[in-house]
C-alpha cells in the first residue's frame, strides 16, 4: 500500500511540474483494494482494470520506473511512452490492460476467463471497475454469461461513491450498486470495507479458491473513497466537506500502520519500510526523468494489423 501511495503522490507531483501530459486518474485512498487482491493472486492470473489503474499495475510486479516513464511519455515506459496513464498493459505480469471506456473490459475479462477454463489452467481473471460501471449494459452482460458458463472470473466493484462527479446513489435504484444486484444472477452478495486490506485479502482468497475449484464467478463490492477529484482537472468541490473528512479518517494506510503497531510491530521497523519505499520512488522518478523520449520511428509499431485473409481467418 505504501508503494502505491508513494507512486500516486509522485505521479501528482510530476503532473504539476508539467511532466505528465494529458490528465491522470489517481487511486489515492483506494490502495487497499489493489494491494489486497494483488497479493492474493497467482503470478499467472489476469488483471483487467480501468483508467484508474496505476495501483493495480504496480501490485502485479510492474516496476515503478516503467509506470512513471509511461506517464511521462519516455522510452523506458511500460509501452515506450505510447499508452500513457490510461492504458497501462503488461502481458508479462498478467496485466491485460487499463481501459478508458467505462465497462468495456468486463466482457473481455470474461473472455480471458473462458480461455483459462478451456485450457484447464486454473488461472483466475479479476476485473476491477467503478460504481458507475454497474449501470452500464456490459456489466450485466458479462456477469450473466460468466454465471451461465461458470467462468473463473472475479468482478470487483470499487465503490468510491461517485461516478466521476455524480453521486452513485442519485442515479441507481439500489443502495449498493453491485452487491444488491448479485442475487439477480444467483450470486451471494458480498459487500466489504475496501479500506481494510486484511478484509480485502481474505475476501479475495475465498473468491479465487471458488473460481479455481470450478464454482464460477464472484461479484464483490468494496466500499472505498478517492482522496482527490475524479482526475487531475477536478478539484472535487462537489463533495461535502464532512464526508471527505470522515473518509480521510478511514485512510487505509494510516489505520493499517496503527493495527501493525498494536500487533507488536515496532515503529523503527515501520519507519524503515516507509523510508525504503520513499527511496524506491525517488530512484524510479530520477531514472524515468533521465530516459529519452521515444523515437518517432516507433509511432506506427504495434498499433494495427494488415487485415489480410490469414489475419481474418
Amino acid at each position: 500500500m505504501l508503494e502505491c501511495r508513494g507512486l500516486e503522490k509522485r505521479a501528482y507531483d510530476l503532473f504539476m511540474q508539467n511532466l505528465v501530459k494529458g490528465t491522470s486518474h489517481l487511486g489515492l485512498g483506494q490502495e487497499a483494494v489493489a494491494a489486497g487482491f494483488g497479493t492474493a493472486m497467482r503470478p499467472d492470473d489476469y488483471t483487467f482494470c480501468t483508467y484508474r489503474g496505476h495501483n493495480h499495475t504496480l501490485v502485479r510486479g510492474v516496476p515503478m520506473t516503467a509506470i512513471l516513464g509511461e506517464l511521462m511519455g519516455r522510452a523506458c515506459g511500460l509501452l515506450r511512452g505510447k499508452g500513457g496513464s490510461m492504458h497501462l498493459t503488461s502481458i508479462q505480469h498478467g496485466v491485460m490492460g487499463s481501459y478508458a471506456i467505462v465497462g468495456a473490459h468486463l466482457p473481455i475479462a470474461a473472455g480471458a476467463a473462458l480461455s483459462a477454463q478451456y485450457r484447464k489452467t486454473q488461472q483466475v481473471t479479476t476485473a476491477f471497475f467503478g460504481d458507475g460501471t454497474t449501470n452500464i449494459g456490459a456489466f450485466h452482460e458479462a456477469l450473466n454469461l460468466a454465471v451461465v458458463w461458470k467462468l473463473p472470473v472475479v468482478f470487483v466493484c470499487e465503490n468510491n461513491l461517485y461516478m466521476e462527479y455524480t453521486p452513485i446513489e442519485q442515479v441507481t435504484a439500489v443502495k449498493n450498486p453491485a452487491a444488491d444486484r448479485a442475487a439477480a444472477y444467483g450470486l451471494k452478495p458480498i459487500l466489504i470495507d475496501g479500506n481494510d486490506v486484511d478484509v480485502v485479502y481474505e475476501t479475495a482468497l475465498a473468491a479465487y479458491e471458488k473460481a479455481r475449484s470450478g464454482d464460477g464467478p464472484s461479484l464483490i463490492e468494496a466500499q472505498t473513497y478517492r482522496h482527490g477529484g475524479h482526475s487531475r482537472a477536478d478539484p472535487g468541490k462537489y463533495r461535502p466537506s464532512e464526508e471527505v473528512e470522515a473518509w480521510l479518517a478511514r485512510d487505509p494506510i494510516t489505520n493499517y500502520r496503527a493495527r501493525l503497531e498494536k500487533l507488536g510491530i515496532d515503529g523503527e521497523t515501520l519507519g524503515r519500510i516507509e523510508a525504503d519505499v520513499q527511496a524506491a520512488v525517488d530512484l524510479a522518478t530520477e531514472t524515468a526523468k533521465e530516459s529519452p523520449k521515444p523515437p518517432l520511428e516507433i509511432a506506427g509499431i504495434d498499433v494495427w494489423a494488415d487485415g489480410g485473409a490469414e489475419w481474418r481467418n
